[in-house]
């Protein structure tokens, strides 16, 4: 029998990119901690598929919802969607993410644009409409999910890691903005991880992906515990905290080079 937490079980969780990977992974902890879910991605059966593996294992209400945000209509008609059937919205993750692989003057723009959409102005629409709401009630969460190409340029990967400077700069700053509002915001950064987001992208030969590549579930418990601490920074595992560190001290040249290497 799960044990669900009272204090939550009238709290509701978006989460985008839901159906696989971190968001899926994501989607089972908040589900075990009694939350109830609405559930973001463009693939309605393995959207479907997502619920119903969740609601077999623990009680609570999901809400599925069906969109591509590389769309520039999809974040409010979410929010619109929600709104009409009187569903607040507590924590916001967004987790949804495209990368594009290979030299910028090959790779195909139109992709890009899609990326940019779903990676930078997406999470950004969705962060401002529901945002009002939770300073409204006092009370709210948004987990936006970055990189550990936030902290560096990704030769190769120059528009993906470009959008997810963005995601943690515009991640501290918003976190900065509603001290003392009882709403936090957490940028989860992490590594190289076993999904299919490396697959889809392309890059599974790499060097960034044949050596210590974490566990989906391993990032999701970091990036879940990170939120509920309300911590503003979380780098999932050791290893890349200690890289992400380390890159401080290095001149910026030689940061280009090993990005370039690991991208290779």
């Amino acid at each position: 029998m799960t044990n669900i937490k009272s204090d939550n079980i009238r709290k509701t969780v978006l989460i985008t990119g839901a159906s696989s990977g971190i968001g899926y992974e994501l989607s089972k902890l908040f589900a075990k901690n009694g939350y109830n879910l609405v559930l973001v991605a463009r693939d309605h059966s393995k959207l479907e598929q997502a619920a119903k593996k969740i609601n077999l294992e623990f009680p609570v209400q999901i809400e599925i919802i069906t969109k591509d945000l590389s769309i520039v209509t999809s974040p409010l008609e979410i929010f619109t969607e929600l709104q009409n059937k009187n569903i607040n919205i507590d924590i916001l993750v967004n987790n949804a993410g495209l990368n594009v692989y290979g030299p910028f003057s090959e790779t195909d723009l139109q992709k890009e644009i899609q990326m940019i959409h779903i990676n930078l102005i997406s999470l950004t629409q969705l962060t401002k409409l529901f945002l009002l709401g939770m300073l409204d009630r006092k009370y709210g969460k948004i987990l936006n999910v970055g990189s550990t190409g936030s902290f560096v340029p990704g030769p190769l990967c120059a528009v993906y890691c470009a959008t997810k400077a963005y995601v943690l700069s515009f991640s501290e700053a918003l976190s900065e903005e509603l001290k003392n509002t009882n709403v936090t915001v957490t940028a989860l950064c992490p590594g190289a991880t076993k999904t299919n987001f490396a697959k889809r992208a392309r890059i599974e030969h790499i060097k960034l992906f044949t050596q210590d590549v974490m566990e989906a579930d391993k990032v999701a418990e970091i990036g879940y515990n990170s939120l509920m601490n309300g911590e503003t920074i979380a780098i999932a595992g050791l290893k890349n905290k200690l890289t992400v560190n380390l890159l401080k001290f290095i001149p910026r040249k030689i940061v280009r080079m090993l990005s370039k290497d690991l991208m290779s």
